[in-house]
């Protein structure tokens, strides 16, 4: 690290100058001298330095004046103040102008040495933060959100235009769409990806685990709360909150969910503190959030609060020119993390894929191409490695509707015509299989 870390000495003193230089050039640092603040202010202007050893008491300008003009042109030097004046009053002024530390004359070379080897030390920490800045800024593209239609492309100029905002957004769309990747997105391209992205499923959790999840809690505010806890609102303070499966919530949750997007502060669970949070907050459902407003199971004050940006993800039926894509990149995704050798897929099973209605959506599609990767053998998925390959094969079955309905009849049969089973086995919500149910007039067999 030294031979990267290159020091400036500013002091009147010929043989403080000489000695510190031959110190610091024998440790393997780079090394420059400067015989008042002048010509040091000079220097400064052809060349940065990572450290600056200034005395304190010079001819002319002094070492404290020559820091602030340091400070005032923004210059990233980590500045050492050097006295034969240990004087308290002037050691915590130099550190309250921002000076890193100070050291009194005459020197211990090993204080000296220790004291280079800490300011290098940060030197380094801040150069692999910078660093880990940079590969942050990388999740800007993020690869999942793939696709070249028109309605997907239409999504993504969304997220481009409301990422910089701090504005609330409701993310529709149906199941499997992908509307956490939209919510990732729209975090990685915004001001706030250098902090995190807190995930709450709501949909998961019972009101008074919700409660606690989003609130936090305080020890002993309730059986087995052996420890205080931070809520999920405040551990998203500086960055986003994704709330998932939102139409979901109580109407108390509601209403504490409104206060605490109006204040941005809240109270933890069995505690009196007010707690204040700097958050933006996203939403997702699959649920017509503005017919349960009207139908008063949704707050219309929280709606609009929550609503000042819709994005609508489009279901993969709408956008079929991205399946091919979709499945390409899915492959290349399993393959590798089956350490397998990429494989293709046969255009009868690529027209299937294309050809069918894919209730799940993306999410559907991607569990379909991971599962013929693994129970497939060769170098390519075939048709028969596909769910229904067998149906399609089949030609007494004359339509995309007879595929499914047979499909998901058989489903239901597996799992004794449990809608929650079956809906969880074909990657749908239990809505959209209901739907479905009632299109194609199915009943359970006696």
């Amino acid at each position: 690290m030294a031979d990267k870390i290159s020091i400036l000495i500013v002091d009147d003193e010929e043989s403080v100058r000489d000695s510190l230089y031959n110190w610091f050039i024998e440790d393997g640092y780079s090394v420059e001298c400067a015989e008042n603040a002048k010509k040091a202010l000079q220097m400064l202007e052809e060349k940065e330095f990572d450290i600056i050893l200034a005395d304190i008491k010079m001819p002319g300008m002094d070492g404290m004046e020559m820091h602030r003009r340091i400070r005032s042109l923004n210059r990233d030097s980590i500045v050492i103040i050097m006295t034969a004046f240990a004087s308290v009053d002037t050691a915590v002024q130099a550190l309250k102008d921002g000076a890193f530390d100070y050291i009194t004359k005459p020197f211990d070379p090993d204080d000296l040495s220790h004291l280079i080897r800490n300011a290098a030390a940060q030197i380094s920490l801040k150069s692999e933060n910078e660093a880990l800045k940079r590969r942050v800024t990388t999740l800007e593209n993020v690869d999942d959100l793939i696709g070249r239609s028109e309605a997907i492309q239409n999504v993504l100029k969304q997220v481009e235009n409301v990422a910089q905002s701090n504005s609330s957004v409701i993310i529709t769309g149906e199941s499997g769409t992908g509307k956490e990747l939209v919510a990732r997105a729209i975090h990685a391209n915004s001001p706030r990806r250098y902090f995190p992205l807190i995930s709450v499923h709501c949909g998961a959790l019972t009101e008074s685990l919700l409660e606690s999840e989003l609130f936090g809690h305080e020890k002993g505010a309730f059986t087995g709360a052996t420890f205080n806890r931070k809520g999920r609102f405040e551990m998203a303070d500086g960055g986003t909150i994704f709330l998932d499966e939102i139409a979901t919530i109580s109407p108390k949750m509601q209403i504490e969910l409104l206060r605490v997007l109006e204040t941005k502060s809240f109270v933890r669970v069995g505690g009196n503190k007010e707690i204040t949070s700097d958050f933006r907050v996203i939403c997702a459902t699959n649920r017509d959030l503005t017919s349960m407003v009207k139908s008063g199971t949704f707050r219309e004050d929280l709606y609009y609060r929550l609503n000042v940006v819709n994005i609508t993800i489009p279901p993969l039926r709408e956008r079929v020119d991205d399946i091919p894509l979709l499945v390409n990149h899915f492959i290349g995704k399993y393959c590798t993390s089956m350490s397998r050798d990429l494989i293709t897929i046969e255009p009868a099973a690529l027209r299937h894929l294309e050809r069918f209605e894919f209730p799940g959506n993306v999410r559907e599609l991607e569990n379909m191409i991971e599962r013929a990767i693994v129970i497939g053998n060769g170098k390519e998925i075939k048709l028969k490695d596909l769910p229904m390959g067998k149906e399609v094969a089949d030609t007494s079955v004359e339509s995309l509707d007879e595929m499914e309905k047979r499909h998901i009849e058989q489903i239901l049969a597996k799992y004794d015509w449990n809608v929650s089973r079956s809906a969880r086995a074909l990657n749908v919500d239990r809505v959209t299989l209901y739907n479905k149910i009632r299109k194609y007039d199915l009943k359970q067999k006696e």
